[in-house]
């Protein structure tokens, strides 16, 4: 037996997965056990999680891998400071003492935290992890792979090419320029919080027209035909400074960033929208470039750019490729399975044989309930609830559902990655008008103009939406389908900005952006069977194949993991029900929950 432990921390969205033998047993982000967003530090609770999945101590471990290069990170970062000084001095005091003190030390660091482990721990580079992660578990037996995020090492955009057990480095953007950090600093700059935010933008885009974008390809980002592309470094402040942007940036976009949660103006749509299209423009020129180079008919994505699922979508439909496989955890946790997969197939040689199908498991990798637990803590807190026979419980749901209650769901294995897919989801009746409101404000507490996802049953997508193929992973944004839509009124049609936000447009509009668009899972029986059971007895009772998922948590806070973070939450929102693998709890027959302060304030509201 060879057991490989993958581990990324140190930076944001730590994580540990474990392979056995080329196989994912387990993984998850450490910010789930700690409830902690986007935790950075060592994955102490998701490493203890994989390894007692497994049933293995550290000592059975056959290899620890990195999933970055300290060294060569801190020679990047000292280059930078070098290269600016005598500027960026307090962010050069503010940074050492972690280099210092932990970082540089990472080997050790992961010694003491696995006891009895003695054998080598290996580093591999971070954009080679990425596209470990991308290629591996991919269906395919050969694909150009693009990474592409804010920076590893150097690093910031690279392209591989994958064959058989092979990943063959063919080029590389380096650092400062960055096609991530361009999107963080729109980011910043619109109000949002980096690293978490984004997303943000992405969401509010299509409220608004893209009337910068010759700007920002004039004066900020020059991109070439290849999509490689240089930054006008004057406008940015992340070399020296602890902000994204300058002065010159706030001159070129008339005036100072907006200050967080501060009023939403048509202006941050507008620059949404604008940084968008560039990046669209970005991956599709490297898509071209890509599929020129290495031949392949397939495409890999990893890196946080790939998260953009709009981005994504387009790329699809640009036929560049005949397919694309998106890593579900493309971010830096999706790493820790990245320099596993790198162990085992570059490190030891061992083959890897396509199988039409991905390896990543529908992404259900982490903690499931255990029901005796489960039932053991309701009583013990004295919450009333229903046990359910497995049977009876899809349609249990779906009526729920179809009298348009709002449903969190927590059952099987978590989720591995950002988005929610059936696990820990929060569901809703996507043919509500209202819902799309209702479950912003009252049950995520977030802002208003943030769209749901659509989750529909595989074999029905496309009777639906404009798209001809699985989404799993909720990675691709596809229009609903022109039969499915709502005409609008000449009246509707003149709305501006946000007020574009409250107009039907269509027969599922609480998962219907409002440029018609939505960010799809399909779900399969093989994956998630409950799930698959949930939204085929909703089709009974409504025709309608389509639910709402939107993540169990709220703003602020990671997705649940356990029945206890499931049940704080519930009762913390106007949730109309709680189901846990078969116990079913309504809001209502709930006592007074007692809780310690304001949740609201106990996190950080980004």
């Amino acid at each position: 037996m060879t057991a490989i432990l993958g581990i990324s921390a140190y930076y944001h969205d730590s994580a540990a997965a474990l392979l056995i033998d080329g196989d994912i047993v387990a993984a998850a982000q450490e910010e789930r056990f700690t409830r902690k967003k986007h935790d950075a530090r060592f994955p102490r609770n998701a490493v203890d999680y994989c390894l007692r999945e497994a049933g293995l101590s550290p000592t059975e471990l056959t290899y620890v891998a990195f999933y970055d290069k300290p060294l060569l990170k801190f020679e990047r970062i000292l280059q930078t400071y070098m290269g600016v000084a005598p500027l960026g001095l307090r962010s050069f005091v503010q940074a050492m003492p972690k280099w210092l003190m932990g970082k540089l030390w990472t080997a050790r660091e992961i010694r003491k935290e696995l006891p009895g482990y003695r054998r080598r721990v290996l580093f591999g580079e971070h954009h080679e992890s990425h596209a470990a992660s991308a290629f591996y578990p991919s269906p395919f037996e050969e694909a150009a792979v693009l990474a592409v995020d804010g920076v590893g090492e150097w690093a910031t955009t690279s392209l591989w090419r994958g064959q058989g057990n092979e990943l063959e480095p063919i080029g590389e953007i380096r650092f400062p320029h960055s096609l991530g950090l361009l999107y963080s600093a729109f980011t910043y700059y619109t109000g949002f919080k980096v690293n978490s935010g984004e997303y943000k933008v992405m969401g509010l885009a299509p409220y608004g027209e893209p009337k910068y974008v010759d700007r920002i390809l004039g004066e900020l980002f020059e991109l070439r035909e290849d999509g490689s592309f240089h930054m006008r470094m004057d406008h940015f402040d992340y070399l020296a400074g602890l902000k994204m942007t300058s002065g010159r940036f706030d001159a070129l976009f008339g005036g100072p960033p907006r200050k967080p949660e501060s009023e939403l103006t048509q202006r941050e749509m507008d620059l949404a929208a604008s940084v968008q299209v560039v990046v669209e423009m970005a991956m599709e020129r490297l898509a071209r470039h890509a599929r020129k180079v290495t031949g392949c008919r397939y495409l890999c994505l990893a890196g946080g750019v790939a998260l953009n699922c709009v981005a994504n979508g387009k790329l699809l439909r640009s036929g560049i490729f005949d397919d694309l496989w998106i890593q579900p955890a493309a971010g830096d946790a999706g790493g820790a399975l990245g320099v596993a997969y790198s162990v085992w197939h570059r490190y030891l040689g061992n083959a890897r044989a396509a199988t039409g199908r991905d390896r990543q498991k529908g992404s259900y990798l982490g903690p499931a309930p255990d029901r005796e637990a489960v039932r053991s803590y309701f009583d013990r807190i004295g919450a009333p609830y229903r046990e359910v026979p497995d049977a009876e419980l899809p349609e249990v749901v779906a009526d729920l559902l179809a009298s348009e209650k709002v449903v969190g769901l927590c059952q099987g294995r978590m989720e591995f990655g950002p988005r929610a897919l059936g696990g820990r989801s929060i569901l809703g009746d996507a043919r509500s008008p209202k819902m799309q409101r209702t479950m912003n404000l009252k049950i995520k507490y977030r802002e208003s103009f943030r769209p749901f996802a659509p989750s529909v049953l595989e074999e029905d997508v496309s009777e639906w939406f404009e798209i001809d193929r699985p989404s799993p992973y909720m990675l691709l944004v596809a229009n609903v389908r022109e039969d499915k839509r709502i005409p609008m009124t000449p009246e509707q049609q003149a709305l501006f900005g946000i007020e574009k936000l409250n107009v039907p447009r269509s027969e599922i509009p609480a998962v219907t952006h409002v440029d018609y668009s939505a960010r799809i899972q399909t779900v399969s029986a093989e994956t998630n069977p409950v799930y698959h059971r949930i939204i085929s007895a909703f089709k009974e009772k409504t025709g309608c194949p389509v639910v709402v998922n939107t993540s169990f948590n709220v703003r602020g806070e990671p997705i649940v993991c356990t029945a206890e973070d499931a049940y704080r939450c519930f009762m913390r929102t106007e949730m109309d029900n709680l189901v846990v693998e078969n116990f079913v709890l309504e809001k209502s027959a709930q006592p007074e929950f007692k809780d310690v302060g304001d949740w609201r304030e106990e996190f950080e509201l980004d």
